[in-house]
Order: C-alpha cells, then structure tokens, then sequence
C-alpha cells in the first residue's frame, strides 16, 4: 500500500508542476516587453495626488476614445487618417476595438481603399532601424507603404529627406496590429 501513495504524490505533484509551467507560459507571453509599458497603460496617480493616495476626483475623466472616422465603411477593417495621424482597428461590427497615434511615413497612400498583401515579423527598415510587426498594404511610387513598430521603440523623423513608407506604431500597438492585419485585412485610409 505505501508504494501505491507513493505513485499517486509523484503522479499530482508532477501534475502541479506541469500546470505551474504552463500557467507560467501563459502569464510570460502576454506581459508586455518592460515594466515601464505595463505602467504607462496601468494606473496613473490623479493630478494633485503623486503618491496616488488620497481622494480621487470625480472631475477626472479619462478622454473619450477618438470615433471611428463616418466615411471609411463598414465592416472589419484597419481605418487610417492621415491628418489625424491615428488609425483604428474596427471589428465586424463597426466598433473600434482598438486605436492608437501612429507617427506618418514620408510617403502617404493615396486615399482609399487597400488590403494587407503581406506581413513580416521582423526585418530592417529603409531608415536603417530593426523593425517588427511588419503589416504592408500599398505601394507609391516605388515605396512600400505599411505598419511597424520599431524594436528600439524609436520613431522616425518625418523630416530626414528619405522616402519610407514606415507607419510607426509603439510595440505594444504593433502587437496589436500584427494580430488584427491577417492577409487580406481590409485598410482603408482617410483625409
């Protein structure tokens, strides 16, 4: 009898650390890259209050998110505005599950309507920067024109006279956008 409940502790504990493991898995590939990206998203202190102790404000709102843009359809799609340098990813029901700031490439697409027509994970960007999350959808005038997030989290500077067709998006968007921008994803840019 005694070898028998030796087993059954050997089999559970087993059984514990394969769940422990997996569960670790789990936890470690959906934290963001640093700690200080979990805390520019995470909770913020109210203004007055630097240790963030103490009364709150019902004065302080957070902004609304920004309204998916009327004229760029319906349906699932990737919504860019170049004057409003932000894009949305609206889900099949027209509402935004997602949108961010992007920092714009020297050289815009046209408006309209396009299609994700390839991806990368990770490649070197025509800036010279290593560039991840790769989501192309046109092309003008011999450049490429897509989404990406540096490695670095660095943004390009529109003005360095080079022609990129790089919309600079922050890692965490990256992400974002790599798991939205299947091939095919409809992106639609507006003014």
């Amino acid at each position: 009898m005694p070898a028998k409940s030796s087993t059954i502790v050997t089999a559970l504990t087993a059984a514990a650390l394969v769940a422990v493991g997996v569960l670790g898995y789990q936890a470690s590939a959906s934290a963001p890259d640093t700690l200080s990206q979990a805390r520019k998203g995470g909770h913020q202190a109210p203004e007055g209050h630097p240790d963030g102790h103490g009364k709150k404000d019902t004065k302080d709102h957070a902004p609304a998110p920004a309204p998916v843009p009327a004229a760029s359809g319906a349906g699932r799609r990737i919504v860019y505005s170049l004057a409003a340098k932000r894009v949305w990813l609206v889900g099949p029901k027209g509402t935004a599950q997602r949108t961010f700031a992007v920092t714009p490439s020297t050289v815009s697409p046209p408006r309209g309507t396009y299609a994700v027509g390839s991806r990368s994970v990770s490649v070197m960007g025509s800036d010279g920067v290593a560039i991840e999350h790769v989501v192309r959808f046109a092309g003008v005038s011999g450049v490429t024109v897509g989404f990406s997030a540096a490695v670095d989290g660095s943004r390009p500077d529109p003005g360095a006279g080079k022609k990129t067709g790089g919309i600079r998006e922050s890692r965490e968007d990256g992400k974002a956008m790599w798991d939205f921008a299947l091939h095919g994803t409809k992106v639609v840019v507006v003014p």
